[in-house]
Formats: structure tokens, C-alpha cells, sequence
């Protein structure tokens, strides 16, 4: 009975953390959906592939949204026609980049700018090496739903914001059965498997760095507050490996995976959690 009282609370405070979150995503991905024209996208998307990924990469910084609520606006991104090799590094980064998170890991760290600066320069530079392998390997968009819809620049200034909320609140339920989904899966995984059993395994430095990212997995905190946990962990783990769970958190947890397995298709999603499993692991180790 008390082990289901845990799972319990844990699975209320995941949603009541992320729901905000989703709303903002999806509301912006309505706007996108109904403001936003193919040329509009043709314009703001750098041609040459080596600056739209570093571009794209940079205007996370922008967008206060954590790593559920940013899968809604990249996949509506990617059905305006914008390649894949400028969402994801845009996805991957915009959780950790943006003035909100920053400003939370200043605080959890003593109000020192070391991981603030680590964080979003290591957060950049997985986004941009996977934006670049993507930009190689992928000439399609990879999404599961392939009907690209268009904008209508006929409709009025009302008719648009009436499809916004229609879209928004369509979108809200579409995701927000993977969020349920992925927050009673992380709660009962923080529930009956003991976080000690993750630090026993965590002396090497190459250990400490799988299990930190591990727990970032299954903890599936939102990144606004993930900095906190990371924090009281200082002193039983290296500085790379703490710097490992505030990057790979941010862009894989155990919600916003299975909110890509709804959105792309199962290969692309498993090939992109490889590419950011190695990519956080080897900087790690470089740190």
C-alpha cells in the first residue's frame, strides 16, 4: 500500500510539472500550424545544410519549453517543411538553452556559472554533431503521419485563431495519452527500482556517466528542475557525469521518447537515441 502511495504521488507531481508545459507546446505548435506558410519556413531556414543546423541549433535559446512540450512545435515544424537536420538539433537544444533552465542550474549550483556554461555548450554541440549526421543520412522527414498540412493565408485573423485552439486542443490529446503513459511508466520505475542501486554501479568514470544518464531516463524530470536533483549529487559524482544527466535528460526521458515514437517513425526515433546516447557519453568522458 505505501510502495502504490509512492507511485502514486510521484505520477500526479510528473504530470502537474509537465501539463503546463505540453499546453504551451501544443498551443505554439496551433500558431505554427495556422500563422506560419511554406514560405515563411523557406525564408527562415539557412539553405546551406553546415548553417542550418547551426542556426537551428541556437534559437532553443527562445523557446521556454521543456522536452515534452517541444516535440509538438518540431513535429509541426517538420510538416511545414523544415528538414530534419534544423528540428532536431532545435528539439535537442531548445530544453536546455533557454533563459529559464539556464537560470534554474545557476541557482541549483550555488549561483556558479561552470555548469550553466558546460550544460549549454555541451547541449549545443550533441545537437549540432546529430544535426549533421542527420543532414547525411536522412533526405525525407521520417514522421509516422506523412499528410503534410498547409496553411490557408485565405482565412481570417478569426477563423485562424479558432483553428489555433481547434489544433491545440486536438494536439493536447493526442499527446497527452504518451504523457500519461510515460509518467505511470517513470513513476513506478522510481518507485520499485532503487535509485541505490543505480549509485552502487556508479564508482569508474565511465559507470558514473551511464548511470547518471540512466537515472535521467527514468526520473524523466522536467528540465526546469532537473538541475536541483543533479545538484545534490555533487559529491558523489564527477562533474561529467552530472553534466551528462543535465544534457541527456533534457533530450531523452522515458515521456518525450514515447511522444517521438508517436510522432516519427520507430526506426528513425531508436537511430536518434543512439546517436544522443554516444554523443552525451563520449563528451562525458571528455569533461
Amino acid at each position: 500500500m505505501k510502495s502504490f502511495l509512492q507511485l502514486n504521488t510521484i505520477f500526479v507531481s510528473i504530470l502537474i510539472e509537465s501539463i503546463p508545459f505540453i499546453l504551451i507546446g501544443v498551443f505554439i505548435s496551433g500558431i505554427i500550424q495556422m500563422f506560419v506558410t511554406e514560405e515563411m519556413v523557406k525564408k527562415w531556414v539557412p539553405k546551406n545544410k553546415v548553417l542550418a543546423v547551426l542556426y537551428s541549433a541556437l534559437i532553443g535559446v527562445l523557446f521556454p519549453a521543456c522536452e515534452c512540450g517541444i516535440v509538438p512545435i518540431t513535429r509541426r515544424l517538420v510538416t511545414k517543411g523544415v528538414p530534419l537536420h534544423a528540428a532536431i538539433p532545435f528539439m535537442l537544444t531548445g530544453p536546455v538553452v533557454n533563459p529559464i533552465v539556464l537560470f534554474s542550474t545557476y541557482i541549483a549550483f550555488g549561483s556558479n556559472f561552470k555548469m550553466v556554461i558546460y550544460r549549454a555548450v555541451f547541449a549545443y554541440i550533441v545537437a549540432v554533431m546529430v544535426g549533421f549526421i542527420l543532414s547525411i543520412q536522412y533526405k525525407d522527414e521520417q514522421l509516422r503521419n506523412q499528410e503534410v498540412i498547409h496553411a490557408s493565408p485565405s482565412r481570417t485573423l478569426k477563423e485562424k485563431w479558432m483553428g489555433t485552439l481547434e489544433h491545440t486542443v486536438e494536439e493536447f490529446f493526442t499527446s497527452g495519452k504518451y504523457l500519461i503513459i510515460g509518467a505511470f511508466i517513470a513513476s513506478a520505475m522510481q518507485t520499485y527500482v532503487k535509485t541505490s542501486t543505480l549509485l552502487a554501479i556508479g564508482h569508474g568514470k565511465m559507470t558514473a556517466s551511464l548511470v547518471m544518464m540512466a537515472l535521467a531516463f527514468v526520473l524523466s524530470l522536467c528540465s526546469e528542475a532537473d538541475a536541483f536533483i543533479a545538484s545534490s549529487f555533487q559529491n558523489t559524482f564527477s562533474f561529467g557525469a552530472l553534466a551528462a544527466f543535465l544534457v541527456y535528460g533534457p533530450m531523452l526521458d522515458i515521456k518525450n521518447t514515447l511522444m517521438l515514437l508517436q510522432s516519427f517513425k520507430t526506426r528513425f526515433v531508436l537511430v536518434l537515441i543512439a546517436y544522443i546516447t554516444l554523443f552525451v557519453f563520449i563528451g562525458s568522458l571528455l569533461i
